[in-house]
């Protein structure tokens, strides 16, 4: 595994941990603004996680499709997903 991808890997597992302290928050009906902020949290690290995904995906994947002529579907992917990021 690269760089890229272990780094995603440790900030999914570490916001797995935080929705499921989430979770235990909510049953124990802890102040609703702490749950937020820790929900933000977890979507920082989701975010995190996804940009090292589109990193490596980059940096690897396309490069090589663009080095064979054929990177156009890839570039395309990127935008595709980009633009599910930006429309919310």
């Amino acid at each position: 595994m690269n760089e890229e991808r272990n780094k995603a890997m440790l900030a999914l597992k570490i916001s797995k941990g935080q929705i499921e302290g989430i979770i235990k928050m909510l049953e124990e009906e802890r102040y609703c603004m702490d749950v937020s902020n820790q929900i933000i949290a977890a979507q920082a690290l989701l975010k995190k996680a996804n940009m090292l995904i589109l990193k490596q995906h980059i940096h690897h994947c396309v490069k090589n499709a663009v080095k064979q002529d054929n990177g156009e579907e890839k570039i395309d992917e990127i935008i595709e997903i980009l633009s599910k990021i930006t429309d919310k």
